[in-house]
């Protein structure tokens, strides 16, 4: 009898502790839901409803004679009705890459019977030849947007305001857009159903909300922001740049509010200052991983929506696994996240104590 007590408690114990490790893990995520809510934004002040009004009765017929960038696939879009406009921040140099994404997740033409349309964007290249290459690939493909800039890390900002104004102007009937880099997996039928059960139609403003983020006044660094272009001591809650969801509505109105914004200020920065300028709050998910790479696991990237950091051979790899029309029980799913979410953080504490390493042999050598 007292055998059987002492098996009893033992279970209980280990069930107990079982128990406690589950929620300490999603405990982070719930407080991060939580306090990463940014607060709703008022528009009830003049210049945010101006803005929300010419957003509402902005006319792009004029817009299309004075493009100042390339457009190799605005037939593709004009007249469809497109559920998901996917843009990728791409580098010109990097055609490899492109021909990965369109083998693996970004093939997409529809999920659950909506449209997808996948485009890439991007700046001119500094070689001639890169150029004629990119040519050819727009010929073939029809899927590049390109800017008449120079593609470098200080036009990002640049980038991701002519992805905004091309989807104003030859993209009108995409309900959503997803803006992400070229680095990421995209679990798309995870964000579909997503967007699908959402109620709120319009100020669909979505991503991994960073709050707080301060300017880097370091007059060396590429990203440094003058502080007579941005004053505040903080930026405006935005969404991480490597993957965030607008609806329509919200690049018409961040379009509009884009005049007069420093183009000093990061690319998502830019983004979230036109965005608190038009009256919208950024949603958070913690779905999105922001600059994180998630550590690998079927069931786990069938249910988030994005990864960052992707090597080529996981691309493939990992797009085959979760596309093998296997579906994840809510146990397989639940337990798959904790998987992930154990195999990442020991992931960055490893490389944490490698970086530390190579820090102190860099110092030892100086």
């Amino acid at each position: 009898m007292t055998l059987c007590r002492l098996r009893t408690h033992q279970w209980c114990f280990i069930l107990f502790n079982v128990l406690l490790f589950h929620v300490l893990l999603f405990g982070a995520d719930l407080l991060e839901e939580y306090f990463l809510r940014s607060l709703p934004l008022s528009y009830t002040d003049a210049k945010t409803l101006k803005i929300r009004e010419r957003a509402r009765q902005l006319n792009t017929d004029p817009l299309k004679a004075n493009l100042s960038y390339t457009v190799s696939s605005a037939a593709t879009c004009s007249n469809q009705e497109i559920f998901l406009l996917i843009l990728i921040s791409s580098s010109p140099e990097n055609r490899t890459r492109r021909n990965v994404i369109r083998q693996t997740w970004g093939n997409m033409t529809d999920t659950r019977g909506y449209a997808v349309l996948t485009l890439f964007a991007l700046g001119k290249p500094a070689s001639v030849t890169t150029q004629l290459e990119i040519n050819e690939e727009s010929q073939e493909h029809r899927d590049i947007i390109e800017g008449s800039f120079i593609d470098s890390p200080e036009m990002q900002t640049q980038k991701i305001l002519m992805s905004v104004e091309w989807t104003v102007i030859f993209c009108p009937h995409a309900r959503y857009i997803l803006k992400t880099d070229e680095d990421m997996f995209v679990s798309i039928p995870s964000l579909a159903e997503y967007l699908l059960s959402l109620t709120q139609l319009e100020d669909i403003y979505i991503g991994r909300v960073i709050h707080q983020g301060v300017p880097d006044r370091d007059p060396k660094s590429p990203s440094f922001v003058p502080i007579h272009q941005y004053p505040e001591e903080f930026y405006p809650d935005y969404c991480d740049g490597s993957a965030f969801i607008m609806s329509q509505d919200v690049a018409r109105k961040v379009f509009v509010a884009s005049k007069g914004v420093p183009g000093s200020v990061p690319p998502d920065v830019f983004i979230g200052i036109c965005a608190k300028k038009a009256g919208i709050t950024p949603i958070h998910s913690s779905r999105f991983s922001g600059e994180k790479h998630i550590s690998y696991n079927r069931c786990c990237y069938k249910f988030i929506f994005t990864s960052s950091n992707m090597k080529e051979d996981e691309l493939f790899k990992d797009w085959k696994e979760t596309s093998d029309g296997k579906d994840c029980s809510l146990l397989e799913t639940y337990y798959s996240l904790v998987s992930c979410k154990v195999l990442t953080y020991i992931g960055k504490f490893k490389q944490f104590n490698l970086d530390g390493i190579k820090n102190e042999v860099l110092h030892f050598v100086n």
